[in-house]
């Protein structure tokens, strides 16, 4: 029979054109004062949403700082930057613009910066997280993981060769900005990598051993026909906004 669960999605999902620009007055909203804004390399300057990020919080009167250079499998010597970054400047919340890999290092940050020891040790599992930490939210660019409503988080030891990670209710991003229109500029590769991402979190559900969960199945496999019929749009026009909006919700 269907086993029992409680589900509650704490996001709130800001979806649609132009919605990035809204992002100072919602950080405001939500109690922020002082931002560390986090994300990966010079592609969010060449497509323009550097600019209008920090543009919508120096209009918002918040306070930033920024961390570049997040990698994919993102690495926790950045989390350790992050977290002395936090503590030093009393930031008290973290905006992720970019994919999974900089919203997991966010995550990450956002647990450790309470914690008294090394971050390591929660990402691994030797201790669990607790209560405290720095809300997360983001302005998401890949559409892959999922990462920018889940409650977890997967980091990299560069050191060991290690990939980890962990998980919480509280984990959750407080608000998620989705702009179909920030995904035009992907390479062709990390669109179709990012659906093949979504594909196997669905199918990792779908071929799952639970017996009796036929409304699951069916959304599984809702989400993969529309990848499967909008991916090959998307790679012919990649600014068809109604095949990147598909494969971005």
């Amino acid at each position: 029979e269907m086993n029992g669960f409680e589900f509650q999605c704490a996001t709130k999902m800001i979806f649609g054109k132009d919605r990035e620009l809204c992002v100072g007055e919602e950080l405001k909203k939500h109690g922020a004062g002082r931002v560390l804004m986090v994300y990966g390399g010079s592609s969010i300057k060449r497509s323009g949403l550097y600019d209008r990020v920090t543009e919508a919080l120096r209009e918002a009167g918040l306070f930033f700082l920024e961390l570049p250079g997040v990698v994919p499998n993102p690495r926790v010597s950045l989390v350790r930057q992050g977290i002395a970054i936090c503590r030093k400047e009393k930031i008290d919340f973290l905006l992720a613009v970019g994919g999974g890999s900089v919203i997991d290092t966010c995550k990450a940050i956002s647990f450790g910066v309470y914690y008294e020891g090394d971050v390591w040790d929660l990402i691994s599992g030797k201790v669990k997280p607790g209560e405290d930490r720095i809300p997360v939210a983001d302005i998401l660019t890949l559409p892959a993981a999922g990462s920018e409503e889940s409650d977890s988080c997967v980091i990299s030891d560069e050191t060991l060769s290690v990939k980890t990670g962990f998980g919480s209710p509280l984990m959750r991003p407080v608000f998620s900005i989705m702009n179909p229109e920030l995904t035009y500029t992907l390479p062709p590769y990390q669109t179709a990598c990012g659906c093949m991402d979504i594909m196997a979190h669905a199918m990792e559900r779908y071929f799952s051993p639970t017996p009796d969960v036929e409304m699951t199945d069916r959304v599984a496999e809702g989400i993969l026909t529309t990848v499967i019929h909008n991916l090959p749009i998307a790679l012919a026009a990649p600014n068809d906004y109604e095949a990147r909006a598909q494969i971005m919700l």
